[in-house]
């Protein structure tokens, strides 16, 4: 067992013994709740939105990718036929610039790989962080006392609120959408 998977197991059994020693001492009954953020962030409409946002943001420069890749098997192909009839000169001239072309490629494959992993990186952290701050909405508005998230091993019907948080996610979306 990892040292992660060790501390959330003494962290969940620490919870769980403050509240056995707790409840019969307290005649309140502890509201307790379990929410899955990763299914949350996966269906909520929010994510959709933001997908489709950033595959509309970085469309141009997939295209201009596509569009050099293309090139490049082009000239591939074209100096591949002609290659029997080509000088040594021109021969070194279409290699050096395939290989320029590939570079090209390359460097413009990374670029955009960075800069479309940053940016997900940061709209998918403003989800996360909106989507939180819509459980914690949801569990306090329902009274609930703890509201436990990601580590969770096993959770009931009774005590799993994520479809009932994500519903009110989707009124909240809908409701600002109008």
């Amino acid at each position: 067992m990892s040292f992660m998977n060790k501390q959330l197991v003494k962290v969940a059994l620490s919870v769980v013994l403050v509240f056995a020693v707790a409840l019969p001492v307290s005649a309140q009954v502890t509201k307790i709740g379990v929410v899955s953020l990763q299914a949350l962030a996966e269906r909520s409409p929010q994510t959709k939105v933001v997908m489709d946002t950033l595959r509309e943001e970085f469309a141009p420069r997939e295209r201009d990718i596509i569009a050099k890749q293309k090139e490049i098997a082009d000239l591939q192909a074209k100096t591949q036929k002609d290659l029997a009839v080509m000088g040594e000169t021109e021969r070194r001239n279409a290699e050096k610039t395939l290989r320029d072309l590939g570079r090209e490629f390359e460097r413009l494959r990374t670029e955009y790989q960075e800069d479309i992993n940053l940016r997900q990186n940061e709209v998918y952290g403003e989800l996360q962080r909106s989507v939180l701050k819509e459980v914690q909405d949801y569990a306090e508005a329902q009274g609930f006392d703890l509201v436990i998230g990601d580590g969770v091993l096993y959770a009931s019907s009774a005590v799993n609120i994520t479809e009932d948080v994500l519903n009110a996610v989707i009124a909240n979306y809908d409701a600002a959408a109008q």
